[in-house]
This record gives structure tokens, sequence and C-alpha cells, in this order.
């Protein structure tokens, strides 16, 4: 059951074309689990599609690629299947919890069940948990030693963990043990790219086509190291063998690879394309509902468009699928202010600047929430008018001189001017309530008994 998140961008020679490498998990950089709001948004439908056999994961074969018969592996027992179908449902409908649950309880039912420990990793992953999932994926391919998803997972969190020294040991130990598995040399060509040894990262992903000509992963692990490397023009060409192919004689590898389509949509998202990166992002999303930086990126689009309502929609399910993610409570926090929804905006908000206070861009949203927003739950007007002028000031200090000229100084002056009719509303009202004197200093009293 994999479903990886996409953030391993790959390489290889221009004229390789490229397919997508799934699964049930994501690349998690953090060692510890983090605590995640929760959501008050309404869950989405669960998915159409019936869970998968016991022993098939989502997203991504169990298949050997090195052309040999898998070796001999062992059967989960009645109880661990049915744990693991459950784990598999609860995963397709963005339930990592129940899904983690399922499938730690199908490897506690067997100790063997080698694709349950490999499909806990991903989810474990997907937390935030790296040990945990390192753990898991090490006990799948412990099980079964030529294990590829497990190994190739495995390696890659060491990489993405800052740990590419010994990803790179692990892969050469097991392509001693597997020299003819595509899979292993594609994973040895993603970690080589994410160390920034573009070279031999290539050099690796073609010599796994040589191995298996239509090995997808490693074909899109040439265009990610392309655009890793910025070499824009050539990852385009690769992903259009992929995707479109060249003519009639030759025809697309695999043009329903979502990520592929993903990454063609952040090079059309640099180029300022919007029109051609809405679509392959909306495509990536519709192949791989699970495809976290997808949807963010997506969510973002939208939300520029202004249609908060459908940003908001994608953005939720990011974080079903990945509850760090950074960008996608960023952006869902202020999804959730121009929806109307002070208090879950504040929540989002407050979360990022909680787990990144360097990050200059949620002062700015978070005064936006604080100026703007009619009420705002646990803040009177005036500790709201404070709050946003008070964010705004961060925001320019953590800013600096980054960019040219924004509009924060008509901001706070903007918070200012609101906060001064406040204190004139206020002052206002306390005169008001205050008792009348019984002769204003300085009146004349009228004689006694008469009129002057």
């Amino acid at each position: 059951m994999r479903i990886r998140d996409n953030r391993r961008w790959g390489i290889l020679a221009a004229w390789l074309v490229l397919g997508s490498v799934a699964g049930c998990g994501g690349g998690a950089q953090q060692t510890t689990p983090v605590a995640v709001p929760e959501s008050t948004a309404p869950p989405l439908p669960p998915a159409a599609d019936e869970p998968p056999l016991e022993g098939q994961q989502f997203a991504i074969s169990d298949e050997p690629t090195s052309g040999k018969t898998a070796s001999e592996r062992p059967k989960m027992n009645a109880a661990a299947a049915s744990a693991y179908a459950s784990g598999m449902t609860a995963f397709r409908r963005q339930d990592l919890a129940r899904a983690k649950a399922g499938f730690t309880q199908a490897t506690q039912a067997d100790p063997r069940a080698y694709q349950a420990y490999y499909s806990l990793g991903v989810v474990k992953e997907r937390l935030a948990d790296t040990n945990g999932a390192l753990a898991a994926y090490e006990r799948a391919a412990a099980i079964v030693p030529d294990y590829e998803p497990a190994i190739v997972a495995y390696a890659v969190l060491l990489a993405e963990s800052k740990r590419a020294d010994d990803a790179v040991r692990y892969l050469n130990g097991r392509l001693a043990a597997m020299p003819n598995s595509a899979a292993v040399l594609a994973a040895m060509a993603e970690v080589k790219s994410i160390q920034g040894d573009s070279g031999a990262a290539q050099r690796f992903a073609q010599e796994a086509l040589k191995k298996r000509p239509d090995y997808k992963p490693a074909m899109v692990t040439i265009a990610r190291d392309h655009y890793r490397s910025r070499r824009l023009d050539l990852a385009l060409y690769a992903l259009q063998g992929i995707l479109d192919g060249y003519g009639p004689e030759n025809p697309p590898r695999d043009k329903d690879n979502a990520e592929a389509r993903l990454i063609r949509g952040l090079i059309y998202k640099e180029q300022n394309q919007r029109g051609p990166a809405m679509t392959e992002l909306k495509r990536a999303v519709e192949l791989r509902p699970d495809l976290v930086e997808a949807r963010v990126q997506l969510g973002a689009y939208l939300l520029e468009a202004g249609n908060a309502g459908e940003a908001a929609r994608h953005l939720e399910a990011a974080l079903r699928h990945r509850p760090d993610h950074v960008l996608a409570h960023l952006n869902l926090g202020d999804a959730y202010r121009l929806l109307g929804r002070p208090a879950e905006a504040r929540r989002e908000l407050e979360w990022v600047a909680r787990k990144d206070p360097s990050l200059h861009q949620v002062h700015y949203n978070l005064g936006l929430l604080f100026l703007f927003s009619e009420n705002v739950p646990g803040l009177t007007p005036m500790q709201a008018v404070d709050r946003a002028i008070a964010e705004f000031e961060q925001y320019r200090k953590l800013r600096g001189r980054r960019a040219g000229a924004d509009d924060t100084e008509e901001l706070i002056t903007r918070a200012k001017t609101k906060k001064g009719l406040l204190e004139a509303k206020e002052e206002e009202a306390s005169a008001a309530a205050r008792p009348a004197s019984a002769a204003p200093s300085g009146a004349k009293s009228a004689p006694a008994g008469g009129t002057p």
C-alpha cells in the first residue's frame, strides 16, 4: 500500500522518459510526531474503489524488477489479512489513525506480515514519525530481503532525513545482493539526486532502465533530477516522452502518470503558465487523490483566483494525508479567513506560527485575519487590532529587504486608524456612562425667590 508524497525530484538523460512511483506514504523529514489541530471540515467521501486483495499494495507493484520470480514469501494469516484490509480501507478514506491501527493489528496478528509492516511505515512517515517509519520498513525488508518497496522507501527516507550517506551505504549493500534490481538502482539515483550529485543520479537511473526499459519510476527520477538541477527544458522534454510521446512511432510511456503531471505542473507554475499548470495539477489529483504536493499547489492557485471554498477542500484533503504540511496549514488558514471562519483560520495560522516562527508570511496572514475579521473569538475588537499591528510589524521585521515594496505600511496605518476609531468610540461610550454633574463650572445661578 504505497502512496509516497512526491517530494522526491529525479533525473536522467533527456531522451529517456519517465514513470510513476506510487505507494502509501510521504517524505516526512521530522523525527518526532507533531501535534496537529483537529479539523472541523467534513471528511471527503470515501474512495469508490474497493480495498485490494490481501498482499497487494496500493499504487505500487510487489513484483521484483530484476526479471526474476519473486522469492518464496510468507502469506498473511486470516486475522492479519482482515486487519490489513481494514487499514487499507481507512487509508483510502484518508483516516491515517485508523489505517495505522489496522496495520499495527495486522503485524501483531502475524509477525511475518511484511506488507503490513511496509504499509505501517508509509502511514508513520506521513504522520512525521520518521524513526517509526524506518523501523517498519527495515522490518519488512528483514522478513523478505528482496522486497523492493520497503528497500526503496527506507533508503529514500534516510536521504530525506539528511542521512544520505547512510542511504548510499545501505543501497550499495542491497545492490551487492540484487545487482539486477531496477528498483534499487532507481532508488540510488534518487538518493544521489537528493545529495545534489546529478551526474551520478543520471547514471544510476539510466542503468536502471538498461535493466528494465519500461521501469517508470526510473523515468520519473530523470525528470525530477532535471527539475531539481534547474534544467527545466530537459525536464520538460523527458516529461513529454512520458505523458505525450514523440510522435506515432514513439507513443507516451505513461500518460496517466500522476507524478509526471505534478512535476510538469510545477514547471509551468515557475514559468507563469497558470492555465497549463492548473490543468496538470488537477489531472494529478484526479489520478492520485493522495498526492499531497499536487493538492497543496492546486489549493494555492485556487486561493489566488478567489475560489477559497474549493481551495479549502483540497487543502483539507492534503492535511488528512499529511497532517504536518506547513504550507497546507498556512494556505488553509487564509482560505478560512476569506470564507468568514475566523476561529478556524486562527487555529491553522497559529499552528504554523508555533511550528515555524521565522516564516514571515504567517505573520502577514495573521495580521489580515485580526484586522479584517468582524469577530475573532476570544479577542475584543481592540485586542484584535493590537494583534494585527503586532503581526504586521513582525512580518516586516522578518521579511526585511527580501523583496520590493509591499502594502505592509499601508496595512499598519489602516490598523492604527482603526484603533484610533475604536478608542474614540470607547471614550464616547465612557463619557455617556458618566453621571452628569449638578452644574457646569462657571454657570450663573438664578436669584432666590424670583427672576433676574
